[in-house]
């Protein structure tokens, strides 16, 4: 059983298509777990309608904040966090974990548009999105429009993710592709919850499984799945201009966390320098 934990503000058209897809491609018995953060669009009403359990906040919060309400709502064992502007792939969750289980690891992400297997692959494909989202994106954020670019961004998705899962199995490769990523209680233990100071918690909890790896090795760091893909619409959806967060005053940036030295380290082991 999962645990599927999403937060939201408004974006009722990216929440349906989101929850279509969640609904179609999961394999596994799973919980939905919604941090509604004060939408006015009917998108909590949306999602209590299809049963999920819908946690109503009184303005707009941070990544991390809701995600750790999410924690505490759980009911199962495993966590998958997923941002709503994603469409996943067929079996994603399986694949996913059945990649943590071959490599032994308690933290995982897909692949996507952020991230690919090597570094040709990702400017291949980033370059090819920023194409579609840069003119067929002009046409706004319904559902039609949504459709469209995945359409013409992968033809037929099924087969699509079904070559990239044939070619690559149960492969990884170190970093994180932070709209998907899924986690066993157990490294709740070793690196605790999301920290609420950090909105780029993708990166965060990077560092922190790093450096519990390399300080204690009880846990490894977390690893992108290469044989599952989940689209990402990206900046696309930030058409919607959330409002700014209530928590901003407590949020610090990653490099007053953990210092100049160690991002520029940690960068280059990603090869994000």
């Amino acid at each position: 059983m999962i645990s599927v934990i999403t937060a939201i503000h408004n974006q009722l058209a990216v929440n349906k298509i989101f929850h279509e897809y969640l609904r179609r491609y999961t394999r596994l018995p799973f919980e939905l777990i919604i941090i509604d953060n004060n939408s006015s669009d009917g998108s909590g009403e949306f999602f209590s309608s299809v049963g999920a359990r819908v946690i109503q906040n009184d303005g707009n919060y941070s990544y991390p904040f809701c995600q750790n309400q999410g924690i505490r709502a759980a009911r199962h064992d495993i966590l998958a966090f997923l941002n709503n502007d994603i469409i996943v792939s067929p079996d994603w969750d399986k694949h996913i974990l059945a990649t943590m289980e071959h490599n032994g690891l308690e933290l995982a992400t897909c692949c996507g548009v952020e991230r690919l297997e090597n570094a040709a692959a990702t400017k291949f494909i980033r370059k090819k999105w920023s194409l579609i989202k840069n003119t067929v994106g002009l046409m706004g954020n319904n559902k039609r429009t949504l459709r469209l670019m995945h359409k013409i961004m992968y033809g037929n998705w099924e087969a699509f993710t079904k070559r990239r899962f044939d070619k690559f199995q149960l492969t990884v490769r170190g970093g994180f592709v932070g709209n998907t990523v899924l986690m066993k209680r157990s490294a709740l233990e070793k690196i605790g919850f999301w920290d609420e100071r950090i909105n780029a918690a993708d990166f965060d909890l990077y560092f922190r499984s790093k450096k519990r790896s390399l300080e204690v090795g009880d846990i490894k760091p977390i690893q992108i799945a290469l044989g599952a893909f989940n689209h990402h619409f990206i900046k696309v959806t930030l058409k919607s201009a959330p409002p700014p967060f209530k928590d901003q005053s407590r949020l610090i940036s990653l490099e007053e966390k953990w210092g100049i030295p160690a991002m520029q380290a940690y960068k280059r082991d990603l090869d994000l320098a």
